[in-house]
C-alpha cells in the first residue's frame, strides 16, 4: 500500500474538534485525505484541528451542525462533499456520553441520547451514500463508513443505560448498513475501550491506575491505537460488517468497576 493511501480522497469526521475525533481526523490527513472537520459548539478547537491537518499537507475545512437536528444532517453531508468535490470516507464519531441512575432518566433524556448517538450516524450514512458512490476510484477500492461504538454497547453499564442502548444500536446498524450498501460501500464499527478518560470521570480520580487493574493488557490505550484501526479499515477492501474491539481485552471480562 502507498504511504499516503488516501491521497486525493476526502473524509468527513463528525465530532472531530477534540479528543478521539480529532485524532482520527489528523490520522486520515496523515494518510493523505482532505478532511472535513465537523463540530457542534467547539469552533476554536475545530479551527485548530483544521490548521493541524493543513500542516500535514492536505486541505481541511470545519463545518458546524447540530446532529440532534435531523434536518441539519443532509446539509452537512452535502457541504462536506462539495467542499473538495467528492466524499470517500465517513467516520461517525460524534456522540453524547450520558450517565444517569435509572430512576432519573426521562423520555427527553432518552431521546437526546439516541438522537445523536444512533439516529444521526444512520442519517449521516444515508445522506453520504450517494456521494460515496459518485466518487470514482480504482475497481475494488470502494468507499468506507466507520461507526464508533462503545463498550457500553456490549456490556451492561448500569448508570449509562440510554448511552449503552444507543451504542448497541450502532453495532447493529453497522451490520445492517454493511449489507444494504454493499458492494460499493463498506461499513464497519470500532469499539474503543480505555483510550481517554471519560467525560464524566470524577475530578482527581486515578483513572489510569484503575483502568490498568481491570484491562487484561494492563495498560491504557492511546488515540493512536484507534487511528491505526481506522487506517487498517481504509486499506482492507475485503472487510465489511466487522466490529473491531480496540480495548486491551476489557470486553472479555465484563464491566468490572463500572
Amino acid at each position: 500500500m502507498p504511504a499516503r493511501p488516501l491521497a486525493g480522497r476526502t473524509a468527513l469526521v463528525t465530532g472531530a474538534a477534540v479528543r478521539l475525533g480529532r485524532a482520527i481526523a489528523l490520522g486520515l490527513a496523515g494518510a493523505g485525505a482532505d478532511v472535513v472537520i465537523h463540530y457542534g459548539g467547539s469552533r476554536d478547537d475545530a479551527l485548530g484541528t483544521v490548521r493541524d491537518a493543513e500542516a500535514l499537507g492536505v486541505r481541511a475545512i470545519a463545518l458546524s451542525a447540530d446532529l440532534a437536528d435531523a434536518a441539519a444532517i443532509p446539509g452537512l453531508v452535502d457541504a462536506a462533499a462539495a467542499a473538495f468535490g467528492r466524499l470517500d470516507v465517513l467516520v461517525n464519531n460524534a456522540a453524547r456520553f450520558d450517565r444517569q441512575a435509572i430512576g432519573s432518566i426521562t423520555a427527553a433524556d432518552w431521546d437526546a441520547s439516541l438522537d445523536v448517538n444512533l439516529r444521526a450516524p444512520f442519517l449521516c450514512a444515508q445522506a453520504a451514500a450517494p456521494h460515496l458512490r459518485a466518487a470514482s476510484r480504482p475497481e475494488g477500492e470502494g468507499a468506507l463508513i466507520v461507526n464508533m461504538a462503545d463498550l457500553s454497547g456490549v456490556q451492561a453499564w448500569s448508570e449509562h443505560i440510554q448511552h449503552g442502548v444507543s451504542k448497541a444500536g450502532v453495532v447493529h446498524v453497522t451490520r445492517v448498513l454493511a449489507r444494504a450498501l454493499a458492494p460499493d460501500i463498506r461499513v464497519n464499527a470500532i469499539v474503543p475501550g480505555a483510550i481517554l478518560p471519560p467525560p464524566d470521570a470524577a475530578e482527581g480520580e486515578d483513572w489510569g491506575r484503575l483502568t490498568k487493574k481491570r484491562v487484561p493488557l494492563q495498560r491504557v490505550g492511546e488515540p493512536a491505537d484507534v487511528v491505526r484501526t481506522v487506517l487498517y479499515l481504509v486499506q482492507s477492501p475485503f472487510v465489511t460488517g466487522a466490529v473491531l474491539h480496540v480495548d486491551g481485552g476489557e470486553s472479555l471480562i465484563g464491566p468490572i468497576g463500572r
